[in-house]
């Protein structure tokens, strides 16, 4: 009998000091039922840290000063009734080597060079799982470029402002992603809180990538995303 696969699906919330606040996981099989979860604040990183923001958004912007603020009074109201704990590095550290130990699960995450980089500057380890692949790559690679899916993308109006060099894309992020996968274009924005952005969008992009492809194929380590194929220009003509 061929060995169960199991997955770590992984989310960070980040500061300005390129560290990890918000640190969501689950580790979960094919079918997409989760084994095990671990969802904190990092101690000695929230609350001291700003939480990433750009300088410069409208104030309603999630991304804004403004916004940054709005998130960090969710957090505290999260911490004051449950639904977050603050656990330091080491604890975190300890969940993930128990969720190696018991599942030995395929490491992934979209945009995950983005998360893996922001655990190594707050000292979360990632070093044990060496089986990984960046989810965001995979279904870039497997949808992005489908009729299907760039019909999709004008349905939702989903395309990026034009660059000051005048290149405009359609957006493959896990929002318009999930959206194309699950068929809902209503589905809501990402609350960018980490676990929460794990399980309601993450995990149904992995659960149809991995029950729809050859291991091989997503596991590729030549996968990669480019902006340049995803060229307004290039994909919707004028009629």
């Amino acid at each position: 009998m061929a060995k169960k696969d199991y997955f770590l699906i992984l989310d960070t919330e980040t500061t300005m000091a390129d560290t990890v606040a918000d640190f969501g996981a689950i580790v979960v099989d094919k079918k997409g039922e989760i084994q095990t979860s671990c969802s904190v604040l990092v101690n000695g990183v929230f609350g001291h840290d700003p939480l990433f923001y750009i300088s410069g958004e409208p104030a309603s912007s999630i991304w804004s000063g403004q916004g940054k603020d709005r998130r960090f009074d969710a957090y505290s109201e999260m911490l004051a009734n449950g639904s977050r704990m603050l656990a330091s590095v080491t604890a975190i550290n300890r969940w993930l080597d128990k969720a190696q130990a018991t599942y030995n699960p395929i490491l992934t995450a979209y945009n995950l060079p983005f998360d893996v980089d922001k655990c190594q500057k707050t000292g979360i380890d990632l070093t044990g799982f060496t089986r990984r692949f960046c989810l965001w790559r995979a279904a870039f690679s497997k949808w992005a470029l489908t009729k299907n899916y760039r019909n999709f993308a004008l349905q939702c109006h989903a395309f990026n402002p034009p660059t000051k060099f005048g290149n405009m894309s359609f957006k493959t992020n896990a929002e318009i992603m999930a959206r194309f996968i699950l068929n809902d274009p209503d589905l809501p924005d990402e609350p960018h809180t980490a676990i929460e952005d794990v399980i309601g969008y993450e995990l149904p992009i992995l659960q149809r990538l991995v029950n729809t492809t050859a291991k091989k194929d997503y596991l590729n380590p030549e996968l990669s995303f480019d902006w340049r194929k995803v060229q307004v220009r290039d994909h919707f003509k004028a009629n």
